[in-house]
């Protein structure tokens, strides 16, 4: 990015507000909290308090171009967030910066955040007709993300429908990614049960599906929608991909909400605190369809998946035969997890042999062997073969998620373990409330090409202090990182070559339970702000110190 990688700069090109709830001065206080410089171009002045809006002028392009060339000179953005512009001649103003920029820096681009404001709270409209088209000419093309609500999307677009459809719309005039916010709505439910969510449509490359959270029953919601378009453009000069910089930004907007006040007679505005990302209860949940969300009438019939028996699990090896399993329960570990790629099968299918019913009996003597000593097996992947096996537990990457029938491992009463590597991975998991989540690769692994960059102990300790879940941390582990993964809250220690590939496997086990044992009775890790940024690409910008 060409602004400081200390702190990012972004800028707001917007309306300003005089009575301070929302436009600039929103995005202004969502920028702090989220450690990144803010710089302001101001395309509009409103006369407003909390009760209404008196009067709005749109700047003149050339006093808006001024502004830009100024900021353009010292102060060039890693992401640009555009709110009210008021104007056509306006938006064509910021589309021409934003091409400049790129082509000046064609290694790191600026990224766009266009929040399509289309009239004032009054009702007043915003240039009409001539700026809708130029926000769909101008602007969507450029567009990293584009935040409008609803009734902005269908305008945007010149059609009603429900919010995929709409996104979908977008997405092919142009966006890269779409989030349509539903916070002062119900949108595309048709359920009583789905009223008490805030429901959010998100469609990025990385992910689509529902984020939600429980909706705040407040009146101070004023620059709400300013609020969390200024946080995703945030989090995207700090190196999120645009699915987490979302995620991120429904935690700040709603944690505004909570803690919005009366500063007139009207509406007061929102007024996120630090540390918002750290409360539980501001992780949204991420579904594909609204039938999997808490209290809908669907949802209720679905039994949850029980907890663990014992939700310390300590030392968690993960091998890949029922000899390591015998092995490990043996040497005195009372987790485990039996993991047999298809890659192992498709070699042997390859040699004649019956590569089914070698996996079942694996799976058979796995459990067995588990079985005879209480201990917690867990089968990875092959969900089919561990139900009719009974075995004790499953374990389950992202991608299994889309294939495995969750509904038919819920009424089987096994236990499920979910893997993560990053914000809106953990909220779909979340969704499921398994029995545990797994977060990694915390350190450096070479058990197989992944596009995540190793997520470090701030990491670990983050998601351990903010989700109800047992969190397991995996990857790249020796003695030293599990105590310091014990430290940072993870209730399980997953091991995969520091046991199979050890000179001696029993004296690995024992040093790697006695360093986890150890961890129990050390100071415990403080999480940071943030979880830091995963998803291979920009370089992460971490601002905030990683415990």
């Amino acid at each position: 990015m060409p602004s400081s990688a200390a702190r990012p700069v972004v800028w707001s090109i917007a309306g300003s507000d005089s009575g301070g709830g929302a436009g600039i001065q929103a995005d202004l206080r969502a920028f702090g909290l989220m450690g990144v410089h803010g710089c302001t171009a101001i395309a509009a002045v409103t006369a407003q308090n909390s009760v209404a809006v008196t009067h709005i002028e749109a700047l003149s392009p050339e006093v808006l171009d001024a502004q830009l060339a100024a900021l353009a000179a010292d102060l060039p953005p890693a992401v640009i967030k555009t709110g009210m512009l008021a104007s056509a001649d306006n938006v064509r103003v910021v589309a021409r910066w934003v091409r400049a920029l790129r082509a000046q820096y064609p290694q790191s681009p600026p990224a766009l955040v266009v929040d399509p404001v289309r009239r004032a709270s009054t009702g007043a409209e915003l240039g009409g007709e001539a700026l809708r088209m130029a926000l769909l000419a101008e602007l969507l093309p450029l567009a990293t993300l584009i935040k409008p609500n609803e009734a902005e999307a269908a305008w945007l677009v010149g059609r009603s429908g429900t919010p995929p459809e709409l996104a979908t719309d977008l997405r092919r005039r142009g966006a890269g990614a779409v989030v349509i916010t539903g916070g002062d709505a119900h949108p595309g439910t048709g359920t009583p049960q789905a009223a008490q969510w805030s429901l959010d449509w998100l469609d990025t490359p990385q992910a689509h599906g529902w984020l939600a959270l429980p909706r705040v029953d407040t009146p101070h919601n004023h620059g709400t929608g300013c609020t969390f378009a200024s946080a995703a453009a945030a989090a995207l000069a700090r190196g999120y991909c645009e699915a987490d910089a979302v995620v991120i930004a429904k935690m700040l907007s709603t944690d505004g909400l909570v803690h919005g006040y009366a500063a007139g007679r009207g509406a007061g505005p929102v007024h996120a605190q630090s540390g918002f990302a750290l409360q539980p209860a501001r992780l949204p949940l991420l579904v594909p369809a609204l039938d999997r969300l808490p209290g809908h009438a669907v949802h209720a019939g679905r039994p949850a998946f029980p907890a663990l028996t014992q939700a310390w699990m300590g030392l968690y090896p993960v091998v890949d035969s029922a000899d390591w399993v015998e092995r490990t329960l043996a040497a005195g570990v009372r987790t485990v997890q039996l993991r047999i790629k298809a890659e192992a099968l498709d070699a042997l299918a390859a040699q004649g042999i019956d590569a089914q019913a070698y996996l079942d009996e694996q799976i058979a003597r796995s459990v067995q062997a588990a079985r005879a000593v209480q201990a917690q097996l867990f089968i990875n992947d092959h969900w089919q073969a561990a139900l009719s096996h009974g075995a004790y537990g499953v374990h389950l990457g992202q991608e299994d998620l889309f294939s495995a029938d969750l509904d038919a491992l819920r009424r089987s009463g096994i236990r499920l373990g979910l893997s993560t590597h990053s914000y809106w991975e953990v909220c779909r998991a979340h969704a499921e409330a398994p029995s545990y989540i797994a977060c990694g690769p915390i350190h450096a692994t070479v058990t197989k090409d992944m596009p995540w960059w190793p997520q470090g102990p701030g990491n670990l300790a983050y998601w351990s202090a903010v989700l109800d879940e047992p969190v397991v941390g995996i990857a790249g582990m020796d003695e030293a990182r599990s105590l310091e993964a014990v430290r940072c809250g993870a209730q399980g220690v997953a091991v995969l070559r520091g046991i199979t590939h050890a000179a001696d496997p029993e004296a690995a086990i024992a040093g790697l339970a006695q360093a986890i044992e150890a961890g129990r009775g050390s100071p415990p890790l403080a999480p940071p702000p943030l979880a830091r940024p995963t998803l291979r690409g920009p370089v992460a910008v971490d601002v905030f110190p990683s415990a």
